[in-house]
């Protein structure tokens, strides 16, 4: 059994003269002062990997930084799916016993300390060497092609893709660390300028600066507990070149093995926190992880049922495409939500029923996938 006790996170968006370990180290004081923990109880360090300090050996130079000397350290990379997988490897930490108290932290100045261009290029990297890079697409591109695949089988609409980033942002207006503030509609979305046909730009996500940080611990903290119910993972492919057809890619794996292992069903689930790096990427997960059927997520947007007062509230912070998306720190964003809906701590965000959550991350081009559930202890 592991608890997560405490949760940090910085507003995303600009950060002028924050470094990535200025970041990092604000989330994770944010997180131990959220756990009620002081630095010398962190005896287990996990660190995300940074495109801006791509540093061999991350973890143990964010602990020097931060002023620690942890029992246990490690750098995780897979991509968006970097948190929960973090998260998930201090879970076996902390049930193995080998550690009590795990920080989990990820940030960068991604925004401000790095140019479009060496974005585009180190992101690029995605792709396989000799098939794909050599052709030049980005990020964008790729899932431009995921997203005229999917469309072409399911029936999904450029204006259907629009209301996730209606949704997104009408949530993020919510939040006062949100990077975007500004209400839109499918009509700004379709009126947006085209970045990799059918993705325009109001569906992709930002790039932000930022920093989230995590304390998973053999034991609670506090009155509230949330505890790890089950997680699992799963990895399909690394090249879209060598991707399984839509039907069979690796969120459908990775949410039936987490049921198992919590021992839970889609129908117990309250909240979900769920990956949105593009319209299409939050749509396509909604229906491969059975939170609405192939081709009816739209509509169940249009219909409230995940708006912060309907039946599964999504990303009630307003995700990576408005919280904003600082690399592994955007999707961790998601999970420190999660963690303040349902110990009751959201404010005038704050949603109904928040007792047993789902959330899921994605990696690469819906390479990389880690599910997990979590349960509401008092």
């Amino acid at each position: 059994m592991s608890f997560i006790t405490g949760v940090g996170l910085t507003p995303y968006g600009k950060h002028e003269g924050s470094s990535s370990l200025d970041l990092m180290s604000r989330a994770a004081q944010l997180a131990l002062d959220d756990a009620g923990l002081t630095r010398a109880e962190i005896d287990g360090v996990l660190c995300g990997y940074s495109t801006v300090s791509p540093h061999i050996m991350l973890a143990t130079v964010f602990a020097e930084h931060f002023g620690i000397r942890p029992a246990y350290a490690h750098a995780v990379q897979v991509g968006g799916a970097t948190g929960l997988a973090m998260t998930m490897l201090a879970h076996h930490l902390v049930e193995a016993g080998v550690v009590r108290h795990v920080l989990v932290v990820a940030g960068e100045n991604r925004l401000t300390g790095q140019s479009r261009d060496a974005s585009i290029q180190a992101l690029a990297q995605v792709g396989h060497p000799d098939y794909e890079v050599p052709l030049g697409p980005t990020i964008p591109a790729y899932y431009g092609l995921v997203a005229s695949r999917y469309m072409h089988e399911y029936g999904v609409t450029e204006e259907d893709l629009a209301e996730f980033a209606v949704l997104m942002r009408a949530h993020a207006c919510t939040h006062p660390g949100a990077q975007f503030h500004e209400p839109i509609t499918v009509a700004d979305v379709m009126a947006s300028k085209p970045v990799a046909m059918p993705l325009k730009l109001l569906d992709c996500c930002p790039v932000s600066d930022g920093g989230a940080a995590f304390v998973i611990s053999s034991e609670r903290t506090g009155a509230d507990g949330v505890r790890i119910r089950g997680c699992a993972q799963a990895h399909t492919h690394q090249h879209v070149t060598a991707a399984p057809a839509l039907s069979e890619l690796g969120a459908e794996i990775s949410i039936a093995r987490a049921k198992q292992a919590s021992r839970l069903a889609i129908s117990d689930v309250r909240y979900a926190a769920v990956y949105d790096s593009f319209t299409i990427t939050l749509a396509m997960l909604l229906e491969d992880l059975g939170l609405a059927g192939r081709g009816e997520a739209a509509a169940r947007v249009r219909s409230g049922y995940f708006g912060r007062d309907g039946r599964m509230p999504l990303n009630t912070h307003g995700g990576l495409l408005s919280y904003g998306h600082c690399g592994v720190g955007g999707a961790m964003a998601h999970l420190a939500e999660t963690h303040l809906q349902m110990t009751g701590r959201a404010g005038h965000r704050q949603v109904r029923d928040a007792s047993i959550a789902l959330l899921h991350g994605d990696g690469g081009v819906l390479s990389s996938h880690v599910s997990m559930f979590l349960e509401q202890v008092r």
